[in-house]
């Protein structure tokens, strides 16, 4: 990924979600500055991995769906913020191999982890980021955005970053640890929620 391409589109998508939706931020003192990083977030929206990614503190790569890059504009935007497309009715080994690579190479990842956009609510969420925490030894961070979804009515966009999750070191995690870990970042992102509802 070409890095004076990436700061372009970031800063690019953080202007006209300034200037359109009158964006903001919060939270972004408890990205981790280095070392491996997954941010999970909600997703209601397409706009959700551009404009969580631009701002985001980290370089951000994200797992995204390969529909998305073949959207005009959408599609360049997302390769240009380092998103890589996965085949969601294909194997998930070769979006966790990816995944991993970047992580292990100290990078941060960007998961949704319902795996699809969820603006009723009632998607399940995976454990793909629980399972990539613990096989990368990665702490998790849990990221908010509300208001993407009403783009079209120029309503407000925030976004909100949480204090990192990790899991045990230690030891191998379970089954139920990774499911219950999934429900603890799940809390996380509804609490970021919560919060941001109640502050207009």
């Amino acid at each position: 990924m070409n890095q004076r391409f990436y700061d372009f589109s970031k800063a690019t998508v953080q202007r006209m979600a300034r200037a359109l939706w009158r964006a903001q931020a919060s939270g972004t003192e408890n990205v981790p500055r280095d070392g491996p990083l997954i941010v999970a977030c909600n997703h209601v929206s397409y706009l959700d991995p551009p404009v969580m990614g631009s701002f985001c503190p980290r370089r951000i790569s994200y797992m995204a769906k390969k529909e998305l890059f073949t959207i005009p504009v959408l599609g360049s935007v997302i390769r240009g913020l380092g998103a890589y497309a996965v085949d969601r009715d294909g194997s998930a080994t070769a979006a966790i191999k990816r995944s991993l690579e970047v992580l292990r190479r100290g990078g941060t990842v960007g998961i949704f982890p319902e795996g699809t956009r969820n603006r009723g609510g009632d998607v399940m969420p995976q454990a793909g980021v629980a399972l990539l925490a613990s096989l990368a030894k990665a702490p998790v961070v849990p990221a908010c955005i509300l208001g993407s979804d009403r783009a079209l009515r120029l309503g407000k966009i925030k976004v909100a970053f949480g204090p990192p999750l990790a899991l045990p070191a230690d030891r191998k995690a379970s089954r139920d640890t990774l499911a219950k870990f999934t429900g603890e970042i799940m809390s996380a992102i509804g609490t970021l929620a919560e919060s941001m509802s109640g502050n207009t």
